[in-house]
């Protein structure tokens, strides 16, 4: 799944807090947020948790996530 967090700029330091923090929820598996294109990419588990706890968790941190594109395999 990706989706655009919106106010990250083109920094790294927002990128990489954001990385931990996701990083360190139950469900995730792997994040990469790219600072020059405001977009994150993760891999997590719908049953461990949901869509909504990590937008809430991108918004904690005082950024805004967008809409995401789900890709299956």
């Amino acid at each position: 799944m990706s989706f655009d967090v919106r106010g990250l700029g083109c920094g790294g330091a927002g990128a990489t807090t954001l990385e931990r923090a996701l990083t360190q929820l139950a469900g995730v598996k792997q994040v990469y947020v790219n600072p020059l294109t405001e977009r994150a990419y993760l891999e997590y588990d719908p049953l461990l948790i949901s869509l909504e706890t990590i937008r809430e968790v991108v918004k904690r941190l005082g950024y805004e996530a967008g809409s995401p594109e789900v890709y299956t395999a």
